[in-house]
């Protein structure tokens, strides 16, 4: 693999654009020492932080502030590093920059610094990838989760289950070279024992790597019905506080209105749409639209029923999704992705808040009062059995859907193999599957890389990181 150090000096602004106390000027690569002598002229210690001016191509000093060297390989990406943290002016930081990229340095691209490390092997790619997951966490949960990432929880998980692979893998080349000897391998070596002790395993990984996801990519949830049922009520006790106007006119709501909250560390992305009716006005006509777009989208449609005027059961729901505005959504509505909310059962005397499952057409009903606050625990409780998410324990670790995949696609190879072994008792084609499986977990740590997948990934850093 090409060395990181092989390459040229980059540099880039690593704090966000703007006004601020402090910003900081990264750069790595072998030209540091010439960018940090025409910089602050003179050649820092390394590991030291230095007080000092920096000065323009002038000489002239244009701040004052703190110098970082560290030499590579005993820096974040394995080569000379030059931190140069001044205060956070635009000006500032774009003249210590001017001058880093007049000293033969160019700029950085997204992600590059952690890419290099990856390449200089001071991270893996599941690390790496949880850098930018712990800058962009949302909740304590999923900082916590990216950081046991970070630190290696996840790789560590992998590289057992790749050594285990391996262990096996060798046993069964061996079973093949020596097909003359009288001895079963593939009994007297407890090859299925071990088989199924892997896959067991792989198994609790994959229920924690889907824990992960979740803490990261969290749950789409759009609230639709029709207007003036409650849907802004509802957006507003699930959020805790007044996002959306609510009033007693229909149709308030006329464009898609989003909200984040987290439940117990779960991320929920919750929508807001326009009321569903025949309309006239261009404007709600293209709110209905956008909501129609935004139920295809979700990964739980809540809809909304007014509990004191209607009431929708297994015998009437198919009539009610065709009523007039719903003809569109009714081809987008999955009901195994639907909640009915029976809402405002306050104007209902003796209706206790409950939850209820529709056999008939797989969808889920809550009885609730949006206004009064009741039910909702229901409704959140109800929103975090349907993903399957538990609050995590002690040692979750962040994921990513592609490492959902990788540990898929590992698991069918595994589960191949079982079939090769019984049915076949076939050494060649049992190692060929289980090597297929080897190469998909080193996808997720990047023993197994293209440039490719490397170019999605580091893409999406921020500049600087």
């Amino acid at each position: 693999m090409l060395r990181a150090s092989d390459t040229d000096t980059i540099c880039a602004v690593a704090t966000p654009p703007g006004r601020s106390g402090v910003g900081i000027v990264r750069v790595s690569g072998p030209g540091c020492s010439d960018i940090a002598n025409a910089i602050l002229h003179f050649s820092p210690a390394p590991r030291y932080a230095h007080y000092c001016p920096f000065h323009d191509n002038s000489g002239d000093i244009i701040d004052q502030g703190i110098a970082l060297y560290f030499p590579g390989p005993h820096s974040f990406t394995g080569e000379d590093v030059l931190e140069l943290q001044g205060h956070g002016g635009y000006y500032i930081m774009d003249a210590l920059l001017q001058i880093a990229l007049a000293a033969g340095a160019r700029l950085a691209r997204p992600g590059e610094f952690t890419e290099r490390a990856f390449l200089n092997d001071k991270v893996d790619l599941a690390q790496a990838e949880a850098i930018a997951d712990l800058i962009d966490s949302h909740s304590a949960e999923a900082a916590k989760s990216a950081m046991r990432t970070l630190q290696g929880e996840f790789s560590r998980l992998i590289d057992r289950l790749a050594e285990s692979i391996t262990m096996l893998r060798v046993y069964l080349e061996a079973a093949i070279d020596f097909t003359d000897e009288e001895i079963d391998f593939l009994s007297e070596g407890n090859v299925a024992e071990k088989l199924d002790a892997i896959i067991l395993t792989l198994d609790r990984v994959l229920e924690q790597a889907r824990q992960g996801a979740l803490i990261r990519e969290g749950m789409a949830v759009v609230i639709a019905g029709k207007p003036n049922a409650g849907k802004s009520s509802l957006l507003n006790a699930l959020a805790g506080k007044d996002s959306a106007i609510v009033t007693d006119i229909a149709g308030t709501t006329r464009d898609v209105l989003s909200e984040q909250i987290t439940i117990d560390g779960m991320p929920l992305h919750i929508t807001d749409t326009a009321g569903l009716r025949d309309s006239d006005d261009v404007v709600e006509q293209e709110g209905i639209r956008r909501a129609v777009k935004a139920v295809q989208q979700a990964d739980r449609i809540l809809l909304v029923v007014d509990a004191a005027q209607e009431t929708v059961n297994t015998g009437n729901i198919k009539a009610y999704l065709q009523s007039p505005g719903f003809e569109a959504l009714n081809h987008a509505l999955d009901t195994a992705r639907l909640t009915i909310i029976h809402n405002k059962i306050d104007l209902q005397a003796g209706s206790p808040a409950l939850l209820s499952a529709d056999h008939a057409t797989n969808a889920s009903v809550i009885r609730l009062s949006a206004k009064q606050n009741a039910g909702i625990d229901l409704l959140r409780q109800h929103l975090k059995d349907c993903m399957g998410f538990q609050a995590t324990a002690e040692g979750g670790f962040i994921a990513r859907r592609r490492h959902l995949d990788a540990l898929r696609k590992t698991r069918e190879c595994l589960e191949q193999a079982r079939i090769q072994l019984s049915q076949h008792a076939a050494a060649e084609l049992v190692a060929e599957d289980l090597r297929h499986a080897h190469r998909h977990l080193g996808e997720i740590t990047g023993a197994v890389t293209t440039d490719d997948l490397l170019g999605r990934i580091f893409s999406s850093f921020c500049i600087g990181k």
